[in-house]
């Protein structure tokens, strides 16, 4: 038959040779295909996890500060995913002090070839703010930075938890005032400062609210004299309940002579105004006593404003003493 090669007893090993030759590259692709399926499903877990978790990766490319997301940041910044991204967006996504301070790390870590961590604050493409732990590492070439690349993470929870505890740490779970431990921090801070006032104010007749009417409306009765000083003390450095019916107002610096009697006389007038408490109307007093810092320890300043405040008491009441050399009565 013409047209038909019949192969060489040299020619066959030849053929035979690139038959298994072709196999073997079938089988190494059909290898490459398996890593291949087997690295994109670890990558779909990997992201739906860290998704899950409120964690994702990110990188900027320094040179154009192009950005690459994983899905998880996509998701925590409420932005679709795959959506291009421009930095100079992404960053109005920043309250202005996270933003702040996040360009403040990065410039030092750029400076510097070190990375950084920061827990900042957003606002989502949906409108909802939360809170986000952002570390970053620096990659250089030559010791030239080249890219930024890191984690972000969402640790709203975790910041509101903690601001929750340190609030019932700080506040007075009643009235909302600062609380007497946060108030001696304070005091003892003034006190090494060696400037400020100190004024105490005890409620008078509080306890026949509490005897007549019921803890109830003695409660109602704190809550309304807490949001009277509060008001009268805006500019005061802090207002704290420091006691059962006792509350003390801190004044840093050096206030201007009078300023501390005026605002005394402010406190005075407002608490001795009738309560609406419930269904109950209540009159209470205030007496005050007034206080230097300058040169006392915390228990000394504390020691002298409660001299003042028990030397208006015994004046009367409803009123305010100064302590001085001897008790001023002002």
């Amino acid at each position: 038959m013409t047209g038909l090669h019949v192969l060489s007893d040299r020619e066959r090993p030849d053929v035979a040779q690139a038959s298994a030759a072709i196999r073997r590259a079938q089988a190494e692709l059909r290898l490459i295909r398996a890593e291949a399926d087997q690295l994109a499903a670890r990558h779909r877990t990997f992201e739906r996890a860290s998704a899950a978790a409120g964690i994702g990766l990110w990188e900027c490319r320094l040179r154009d500060e192009a950005l690459v997301w994983s899905d998880g940041v996509y998701d925590l910044f409420e932005i679709p995913r795959g959506s291009a991204l421009r930095r100079g967006r992404t960053l109005e996504h920043y309250t202005g002090p996270s933003l702040r301070a996040l360009e403040t790390v990065r410039a030092r870590a750029l400076a510097a070839g070190t990375g950084f961590r920061l827990d900042t604050e957003i606002t989502t493409a949906g409108g909802r703010r939360r809170w986000l732990r952002l570390t970053a590492s620096v990659d250089s070439e030559g010791g030239v930075p080249v890219r930024l690349f890191g984690i972000k993470q969402d640790i709203t929870e975790e910041k509101l938890a903690a601001d929750r505890a340190r609030h019932r740490a700080e506040f007075d779970g009643m009235t909302g005032l600062a609380n007497r431990m946060c108030f001696e921090d304070r005091l003892a801070a003034l006190c090494a400062e060696r400037a400020g006032l100190l004024v105490l104010v005890d409620l008078d007749g509080f306890k026949p609210v509490n005897d007549t009417f019921g803890h109830a409306v003695g409660d109602a009765c704190l809550k309304e004299a807490a949001r009277r000083l509060a008001g009268v003390c805006r500019r005061a450095d802090l207002v704290a309940r420091v006691g059962g019916d006792e509350f003390a107002i801190l004044l840093d610096g050096e206030p201007a002579p009078g300023v501390a009697e005026a605002l005394a006389q402010r406190i005075v007038r407002a608490l001795g105004q009738p309560m609406r408490c419930g269904t109950a109307s209540v009159l209470i007093g205030a007496s005050v006593g007034i206080a230097a810092i300058a040169g006392a320890s915390s228990a000394e300043a504390f020691a002298r404003a409660d001299s003042a405040l028990y030397a208006a008491k015994a004046a009367g009441r409803n009123t305010f003493r100064t302590f001085g050399t001897s008790i001023r009565a002002v």
